[in-house]
């Protein structure tokens, strides 16, 4: 049976998160449904890359399973069915083993904070009104960079078998009237990203030291990391797939 990847984009705010839960609207029951809809079919979705409720992406990916020749000039009508703030970017059909978690090479999010009041951000980044020091961010950002055990950075409860992610970016910057963290690695952990931007801000603002926030890495100790980080600031913004993986006629 034919395999299709469909990459989208989303504003979180509204949602209880990207995976289909049992009464919760979803990004993914708000594809499905819209799916459903459209072809008069019963969708069932795999999803690349969770996000938590009120996170955003600008880039995201489930992969379905369906005899029906889909065509990119379908979008216009599949979002039109889809609340405004959910959008179906590219409709890629694949090779019938492609499968849009498991061969994910990369996943990136920008994390963004605002220090002046912004109605125009409140949904969209932190309000964090304190006095930062950009250079302190950076040396612990650095720390964050290469192959770890982030235990220390992941919430309880996670079906993973290790917490051994590779990191291959990781810095803040400035972008707009925001502060930005940005990060890439292989994999993420649940929480995670919120996880390092809670406590690299306390690096920032001087409650913790550079050395302290390298020995909360080193405890594997999730108790010792600031996870108080707001979901409406998270954006993933890239997931990335080797080439091959979209060398299929488009439909």
């Amino acid at each position: 049976m034919p395999r299709y990847f469909l990459e989208l984009a989303y504003k979180g705010t509204q949602y209880s998160g990207f995976q289909v839960q049992q009464n919760a609207v979803t990004i993914q029951s708000e594809v499905e449904k819209a799916l459903g809809i459209y072809f008069n079919q019963v969708f069932s979705l795999t999803g690349s890359s969770r996000t938590d409720a009120g996170v955003h992406a600008l880039q995201n990916y489930f992969h379905f399973d369906t005899d029906i020749a889909i065509q990119s000039r379908q979008l216009y009508n599949i979002n039109a069915i889809l609340p405004k703030d959910i959008t179906v970017k590219n409709i890629h059909a694949v090779s019938t083993d492609a499968h849009c978690r498991f061969d994910a090479i990369s996943r990136e999010y920008r994390y963004f904070i605002y220090k002046e009041k912004d109605p125009f951000l409140q949904d969209r980044a932190w309000f964090y009104p304190y006095t930062i020091d950009m250079h302190l961010l950076n040396e612990a950002a650095q720390l964050v960079m290469g192959s770890h055990d982030f235990t220390s950075f992941s919430k309880r409860n996670t079906q993973v078998t290790n917490h051994i992610c590779n990191v291959q970016k990781s810095e803040w910057l400035v972008q707009g009237d925001c502060l930005v963290f940005n990060v890439k690695a292989n994999r993420f952990l649940r929480g995670m990203v919120k996880g390092l931007v809670g406590t690299m801000l306390r690096v920032g603002r001087g409650i913790i030291t550079v050395n302290e926030f390298n020995q909360i890495i080193q405890a594997k100790d999730c108790t010792k990391a600031d996870f108080t980080t707001p979901a409406q600031g998270l954006f993933l913004t890239a997931v990335t797939y080797p080439n091959a993986v979209f060398n299929s006629t488009h439909p």
